[in-house]
C-alpha cells in the first residue's frame, strides 16, 4: 500500500496541491488501509497522519502499520490537530473530497486559513487501474457470489416472497464466508422484474415468473456485483424470447471488451443488438460500471463515456429489456479486462434456470 500514498503525492505534485485531506472511507482505506470512518487522514509531501479517536487507536495502529502516524483526538480536537500539521509543513493549498463533504464541515476548513480544492476525480483516478490483490480480493467476492447463488437455486421455491429470496441470499453469503451483501438485494418477479432496481417486497413467487436477481457478495472490503434471471415453472416462449436476446446482447458485449475500446463503444455493441432486435426502448440504462472498493466506480460502460479501457480497470456488462407490466430480464457479470482480453469472475452459468 505505500506505493498508493506516493502515488497520491505524484498526483499532488501534478496539480500543485500542498497536502490532501481523505474523509471517505473509501480513501481512507485505499490509502491506510484503516477499515473505518472515524477518521481523518492527512498526506503532505513529508507525512501522513490518521488522526482518530480512543475508541480505534489500537485497530488503527494494527492496520496502518508504517504506511500513517496515528494521531488520537476526539471531535473538534481532530480538526485542530491536522491543522497544526499542515502549518507545521508549510501547506497553503489543501485538496479535498468534494463529493463526500459537507457544507458544515467545509465551513469549518475555510476558517482554517487554508486554501482548499476539490480533489476527488484525482483519487478516483487513482483507484482505476486494479493491483493484482485488488483482483484477488475481487475473484474471491465473485467466487462467494457464485457459490451463494447455487445454493439459493437449492431453496427458494414458488410462494416464497421477494422478501424471502433476499433474505434467504443473505443468510446464505454470510455462511459462506461473505463480509455482508454488495448493496441491497434487486430481487424482481413477474412484471416487477420490469423495475431495474426493484425493492424486493411481498410479492410471491408464481409459476411463469421471471425472476431479476441482482446482488453481490463483498470480500476483504471489495464488491462483487452479478445478476442472473431466472424462471419460476416453464417459461412461455416469448419470455424465453427476450431472454436469449439479452444474452446475446451480453455475449457479443463481452466478446468485444479489451483493452482500447471506449466505454461508448461497449455500451453501442449491446444496445445496438438490442435495438436491431425491436426493443429499443426497453433498454434505458447503462450497460455497465467499474467496481472495488466502491459497487460503482470508473469507469463506465455508457452512450457518454469515452474512457479507453486498460488492462486493470474492471467493469460490468449487464444489458437488460424491462417490459412494464410484463417481465424484467437481465444478466450480468463482472470482469477486469487484461492485456489480451477480460478475465470474467463470474462462474454461474447463464443457461435460462428453471425453478419450481
Amino acid at each position: 500500500m505505500n506505493d498508493r500514498i506516493q502515488r497520491l503525492r505524484a498526483a499532488m505534485e501534478r496539480d500543485g496541491t500542498d497536502a490532501v485531506l481523505l474523509n471517505s472511507l473509501t480513501a481512507i482505506r485505499y490509502i491506510t488501509g484503516f477499515t473505518s470512518d472515524e477518521s481523518v487522514v492527512a498526506v503532505t509531501k513529508t507525512r501522513c497522519i490518521l488522526v482518530t479517536d480512543f475508541r480505534y487507536t489500537i485497530q488503527a495502529k494494527e492496520q496502518c502499520g508504517d504506511r500513517a502516524e496515528v494521531l488520537e483526538a476526539f471531535g473538534s480536537k481532530a480538526l485542530e490537530l491536522v491543522w497544526d500539521v499542515l502549518q507545521a509543513e508549510d501547506v497553503q493549498t489543501v485538496g479535498f473530497e468534494e463529493d463526500i463533504v459537507t457544507v458544515s464541515l467545509f465551513r469549518k476548513y475555510e476558517a482554517s486559513g487554508f486554501s482548499f480544492v476539490p480533489f476527488a476525480e484525482q483519487l478516483n483516478t487513482l483507484r482505476l487501474i486494479k493491483s493484482a490483490d485488488e483482483i484477488a480480493s475481487l475473484q474471491k467476492a465473485q467466487a462467494l457470489a457464485d457459490q451463494t447463488f447455487t445454493e439459493l437455486l437449492k431453496v427458494i421455491h414458488s410462494g416464497m416472497t421477494e422478501k424471502e429470496v433476499a433474505a434467504e441470499l443473505a443468510y446464505i453469503g454470510a455462511k459462506l464466508g461473505s463480509e455482508g451483501v454488495s448493496f441491497e438485494t434487486i430481487v424482481g418477479s413477474g412484471p416487477n422484474g420490469a423495475m431495474c432496481h426493484a425493492i424486493p417486497g411481498e410479492r410471491k413467487l408464481q409459476q411463469g415468473d421471471l425472476v431479476v436477481l441482482d446482488f453481490g457478495c463483498l470480500y476483504n472490503g471489495y464488491h462483487s456485483d452479478m445478476t442472473r434471471t431466472f424462471a419460476v415453472g416453464k417459461p412461455d416462449a416469448f419470455s424465453e424470447q427476450i431472454y436469449n436476446i439479452v444474452r446475446t446482447a451480453q455475449q457479443r458485449a463481452l466478446d468485444a471488451l479489451r483493452p482500447g475500446i471506449t466505454g461508448k463503444q461497449l455500451d453501442a455493441i449491446a444496445r445496438d443488438y438490442i435495438a436491431e432486435q425491436g426493443y429499443g426502448e426497453c433498454f434505458g440504462h447503462s450497460l455497465g460500471h467499474g467496481f472495488g472498493l466502491l459497487i460503482h466506480e470508473s469507469p463506465r460502460a455508457s452512450a457518454t463515456c469515452d474512457t479507453v479501457f486498460e488492462p486493470g480497470m474492471t467493469i460490468t456488462v449487464e444489458p437488460g429489456i424491462y417490459i412494464e407490466g410484463k417481465l424484467g430480464v437481465r444478466i450480468e457479470d463482472c470482469c477486469v479486462v487484461t492485456e489480451n482480453g477480460y478475465h470474467d469472475f463470474c462462474t454461474s452459468t447463464k443457461d435460462l434456470q428453471v425453478i419450481d
